[in-house]
């Protein structure tokens, strides 16, 4: 289905769960990390060849039957695919640095701290690429982690460059919480009769948490 009609530049956990559904609900199919866990057909390697080389990368290959794509990898690769795919829209999902912090400490990271526990293979593929391509590893990194001011300032610093870096008429800054209006006009779509999704995150990952990763 691929080329990709929109791209979600803002990092995991910032309400890209809520997104990938509502997405979907727009008529889109969308790529999340969560995919990659529900389906182990969906190929994730080429995240890591593209950590190394992006160039190299074929991007029609991992979103094959994608047309958006939100969430990590993909934000990691904004760049790349805004260039490869010209026509695709931006949505940079966004919200305070403080609580994005309380919120990976209490799920991405710790998870990440205790990778050699986690028994399903194709979980710690999935999560071996998140570690590869997100920030240089810090989520594994316990010490790191613990400087939140640092943390912090990498989230606000990826904020700002996706805002340099996009054309403001191909980007759409949606604050943690916002509803369809601004999101539909954006993408030139009605309104639908059904409320914006409000899924709850963090409970959502400590589901999939148990159970994809076999009980940790």
């Amino acid at each position: 289905m691929a080329p990709l009609k929109v791209i979600g530049a803002g990092f995991g956990r910032t309400g890209t769960i809520s997104l990938h559904e509502a997405l979907n609900i727009l008529g889109y199919n969308t790529y999340h990390m969560a995919c990659c866990l529900k389906d182990e057909s969906l190929d994730i390697k080429p995240f890591k060849e593209a950590h190394r080389n992006p160039e190299a990368i074929d991007w029609d290959k991992p979103y094959e039957g994608f047309d958006a794509a939100v969430d990590w990898p993909t934000c990691t690769f904004y760049k790349e695919l805004m260039d490869k795919y010209p026509d695709a829209k931006v949505l940079l999902t966004v919200r305070s640095p403080e609580s994005w912090y309380a919120s990976v400490c209490k799920t991405i990271a710790p998870l990440a701290q205790r990778y050699n526990e986690i028994k399903s293979e194709r979980a710690k593929e999935v999560l071996d690429v998140t570690l590869k391509v997100v920030l240089d590893g810090i989520f594994a990194d316990e010490e790191r982690m613990k400087d939140e001011k640092l943390v912090q300032k990498l989230f606000t610093d990826h904020i700002e460059e996706v805002k340099r870096h996009v054309p403001s008429d191909r980007l759409l800054v949606m604050e943690l919480g916002e509803g369809w209006d601004r999101l539909c006009q954006f993408l030139g779509k009605e309104v639908p009769n059904v409320p914006y999704p409000k899924l709850n995150e963090a409970a959502s990952f400590q589901d999939r948490v148990s159970k994809h990763l076999n009980d940790l």
